[in-house]
């Protein structure tokens, strides 16, 4: 086992396959939880040298978003595209977490911080496993199919940022994700397959809290560096996400995130449109 968590998180990150890798993100949050309730030995945050890209199986390829094929939600193979995409999202999710752990960990924070990042990679962890069971169910499998290879841009281009980090990944990325379940959910009610529904609905419930580690997390440290929160924000999504914020925008779950209209309204405006000349 290894000895703190920065090595447990690197451990995640350079294992490859995905069932594997999810497998041994929950093992080590179940260890790390049982240390913070005194079950087990104490576990120490370290020190550890995340890889920059984390490692992928062999499948599925990794197009540019533009190559990646487009189908309709409404046919059966539309349907296992979008499980697959989903996936995807959740096997990079899982990375992306760990990751935030291990490379900011020079950066002194509140335990609860990394309370917070082991559970949100752990949900990870099983959301991944949920659409791999989805998958296999309609008989299909995660790596049958093409994915997007941009996902993990934003963990480079913040890769020294933790407040972009934060703003970029929770706040914005997973943040869409509330956006666009619903209409996922509804795909699959009206086809009748109940397990996708019930797969995504845990989902739903469960990445809210992910945003809102995000939205807490981001606010500490503005508070630690006297910072205006929502002027930080923007600057830092305009200068690491490279589009701008589309709506409709699910306000509900992203206020009960921590999300306020102010702070991704303006966003959607290109920088021009928002500070004319």
């Amino acid at each position: 086992m290894p000895r703190t968590l920065s090595d447990m998180a690197v451990e995640v990150l350079t294992t490859a396959e995905g069932r594997q890798k999810t497998a041994l993100s929950r093992r080590h949050a179940a260890a790390w939880f049982a240390a913070r309730r005194g079950d087990a030995a104490a576990i120490e945050i370290g020190r550890a040298d995340p890889p920059l890209h984390p490692a992928r199986p062999a499948a599925p390829q990794l197009l540019s978003p533009r190559d990646v094929p487009r189908r309709r939600p409404g046919s059966p193979a539309g349907r296992i595209a979008l499980l697959h995409a989903v996936a995807h999202i959740e096997l990079n999710a899982v990375d992306l977490h760990w990751d935030i752990i291990a490379r900011f960990a020079e950066i002194p924070m509140p335990m609860g911080f990394y309370d917070d990042w082991v559970k949100a990679a752990d949900e990870e962890s099983k959301h991944f496993n949920l659409m791999c069971d989805c998958l296999e169910e309609l008989g299909s499998h995660y790596g049958a199919l093409p994915a997007h290879a941009g996902m993990w841009r934003a963990a480079e281009d913040t890769a020294e940022d933790i407040m972009g980090r934060l703003a970029v990944v929770p706040m914005v990325l997973e943040a869409r994700g509330l956006d666009v379940t619903p209409g996922m959910i509804d795909v699959f009610r009206k086809a009748g397959l109940t397990s996708p529904v019930a797969a995504l609905e845990t989902i739903y419930a469960e990445e809210v809290s992910h945003v809102a580690y995000g939205s807490k997390w981001f606010h500490f440290l503005c508070g630690r560096h006297e910072l205006d929160p929502k002027e930080v924000f923007h600057t830092l999504v305009r200068r690491y996400f490279h589009s701008t914020l589309k709506p409709p925008f699910n306000e509900e779950k992203r206020a009960e995130a921590g999300l306020p209209p102010d702070f991704y309204w303006p966003l959607t405006e290109n920088e021009a449109d928002a500070n004319p000349a």
